[in-house]
């Protein structure tokens, strides 16, 4: 997503939200979903086994003709071709420098990132209020988070 498309997108969220997060953070956010969009809207309706005049005319709901015939035509040129090609490349390269630990290492400096170091009293992904103790049980006293 274009840097002045992410910037009009912030500040109609400003607009709109009192967010205490900083702006990086959502325009990281928002081109996550857009690159998401992206990947549902390709797997959806453009890998389909059918000409690339038929993936022309089945535009999605909600996106302009125009649009989506440039979507197509980038992802079939051998531009789009080649770039795909350099982020398997990219994300083969990262996956086998170390096996699965460097994989894990990878994940939990991602977490890390976006989510903050780990705190005691709190359980990652099951949500607001869930304990150490009620998810792990009594004996969760001895949870060390990693890291720490």
């Amino acid at each position: 997503m274009p840097d002045s498309n992410k910037n009009q997108a912030l500040d109609n969220i400003k607009e709109r939200f009192a967010l205490e997060v900083s702006d990086d953070y959502i325009k990281k956010a928002l081109g996550k979903k857009w690159r998401d969009h992206k990947s549902t809207l390709k797997k959806l309706y453009f890998k389909k086994d059918i000409s690339l005049k038929e993936k022309l005319g089945n535009v999605p709901p909600g996106m302009l003709r125009y649009q989506w015939e440039d979507a197509v035509r980038f992802w079939s040129s051998k531009k789009g071709e080649e770039k795909l090609k350099e982020k398997k490349a990219e994300y083969e390269a990262i996956a086998s420098t170390d096996s699965f630990a460097n994989l894990k290492n990878i994940d939990n400096r991602i977490i890390n990132e976006v989510l903050g170091p780990e705190r005691y009293g709190q359980v990652r992904f099951q949500g607001s209020g869930v304990t150490p103790t009620q998810y792990f049980g009594s004996g969760s006293q001895q949870y060390m988070p990693s890291g720490s």
